[in-house]
């Protein structure tokens, strides 16, 4: 078989989908077949843009951490690098206790390095209990992977938790500290910890110290569609408009049916789905992997996106981080105007939904709009009139990475065989960087097990 005969099938049209097209293309050649799977109206799945306003506006991921190489590397490689742009340096504020707090500097996803820190935030008796912490007895044991929740609520107080970690890993996950794993939450505070520090204080100081200065997040000009036009028109797929229904062996690859009754035939595949997809795929052919991956839970978002008239008497900061029990509706607010600088008009968005909530599937758009506008009046005191709305809704979109991720991680990769590889926000990181990076994995493995195979 020469290369130009192989035939590779993608299922998942989201961005680990495509940058794995686009590996295989580019490591297979150009002769090589490539099927893309994806029964959505569109490619890109989180990564969606539309116009708001007349202004391109991301309605999905919004932003990437630029300090990670992987979205930079791409943009690069693909041409786009003039496209990255970098916030305008505003911060993001907290909404805690009714009322805006400067978000705290000194911290590592919301952890102190001091009870300075968090002054104004939470209690003094709270206070007293950071500012104590070094002196108390602290056992970490290293590999460890417990809760957020319970090494800062134990060291630093549930005030914390709440009103710190919680606002920036809501964020991320659309979950809390309670079920975020410490070692997904901070890799370089638990490869300090293992490193035998003396206490959680000294760590986030030494954490700190790795973080490079410089801009924390990056977007494109124009939206994300941007890249995903050019990751399709470099990889070149057949898009075959419809869902995967079965993979079985054949052979030494795989045949595929759709809902149609389509039948395709591949010689390696790439599973760029939700994990929750996946059981349902591979549940006869990787048992293993079906169950590990039915471990791995999912929260759903919604983002309402809106532009109102130039003006109004915002705040100069990127967004408000609201946290636990507090009475608003929504769990963030983005400013985006502020934050990006763009547009004739002010551009906004607010999240909804939290892991356990049913805020995606039952709430309509008209009550959320009507949410989104009692939180602003909340928040800043303003009574808004949008020019302009889209409601955004991403059911299971947010998994969760909770206690023993990686190792949970791992037992899924090992129980599949060496011509179906996985990628997708479940395995390595929530973010579009570590999704690109996973991806490309799974591309380079698929290729060489087809290499393998052939050389048999």
């Amino acid at each position: 078989m020469t290369s130009s005969a192989r035939s590779y099938c993608v299922v998942g049209g989201g961005i680990s989908g495509l940058v794995a097209a686009y590996r295989l293309r580019l490591a297979a050649g150009d002769e090589a077949s490539i099927t893309l799977f994806e029964p959505g109206d569109r490619l890109g799945g989180v990564l969606r843009t539309e116009l708001i306003g007349g202004v391109p506006t991301d309605v999905g991921a919004e932003a990437f951490v630029v300090r990670r190489p992987e979205m930079p590397a791409l943009l690069d490689e693909l041409g786009l690098a003039n496209w990255q742009v970098g916030t305008t340096g505003a911060r993001p504020l907290i909404y805690s206790q009714d009322r805006l707090h400067p978000l705290p500097t000194a911290t590592l996803n919301g952890i102190p390095s001091s009870a300075e820190s968090m002054a104004g935030l939470v209690n003094d008796a709270t206070l007293a209990q950071i500012a104590s912490e070094p002196t108390r007895p602290f056992h970490w044991e290293p590999g460890s992977d417990p809760a957020v929740a319970d090494v800062v609520g134990d060291r630093f107080g549930e005030q914390v938790v709440a009103r710190s970690v919680d606002p920036m890993l809501g964020g991320v996950y659309a979950g809390s500290a309670a079920t975020i794993g410490l070692r997904s939450a901070t890799p370089t505070l638990t490869t300090v910890l293992d490193g035998g520090a003396a206490n959680l204080t000294d760590a986030v100081r030494a954490a700190l110290l790795s973080v490079t200065a410089g801009p924390v997040f990056g977007a494109v000009s124009g939206g994300y569609t941007v890249l995903v036009d050019e990751l399709v028109r470099r990889a070149r797929p057949t898009w075959v408009q419809s869902a995967v229904q079965t993979i079985e062996p054949a052979g030494p690859g795989w045949t595929l049916r759709d809902g149609t009754g389509g039948v395709w035939r591949a010689d390696a595949v790439v599973l760029a789905v939700p994990a929750t997809r996946l059981v349902g795929l591979v549940e006869g052919i990787a048992p293993r992997t079906a169950a590990a991956a039915g471990r791995i839970v999912s929260a759903s978002s919604v983002v309402v996106a809106m532009a109102l008239p130039r003006g109004l008497d915002f705040p100069q900061n990127s967004g408000v981080l609201v946290a636990s029990g507090e009475s608003l509706h929504t769990k963030a607010i983005t400013l985006s105007s502020r934050k990006w600088g763009r547009g004739d008009v002010e551009l906004l968005r607010l999240s909804f939904g939290r892991l356990g909530d049913d805020v995606a599937a039952r709430v309509s758009d008209d009550e959320l709009l009507a949410w989104s506008i009692e939180d602003l009046a909340t928040v800043f005191g303003l009574t808004v009139e949008p020019v302009d709305v889209r409601v955004q809704r991403w059911p299971d979109a947010m998994p969760q990475y909770g206690p023993g991720h990686r190792e949970l991680v791992a037992e899924l990769r090992a129980g599949l065989p060496s011509t179906l590889t996985v990628a997708g926000s479940y395995l390595d990181g929530i973010g579009v960087p570590a999704c690109i990076g996973a991806a490309g994995r799974a591309a380079a493995a698929a290729v060489r097990a087809v290499e393998t195979s052939v050389a048999r």
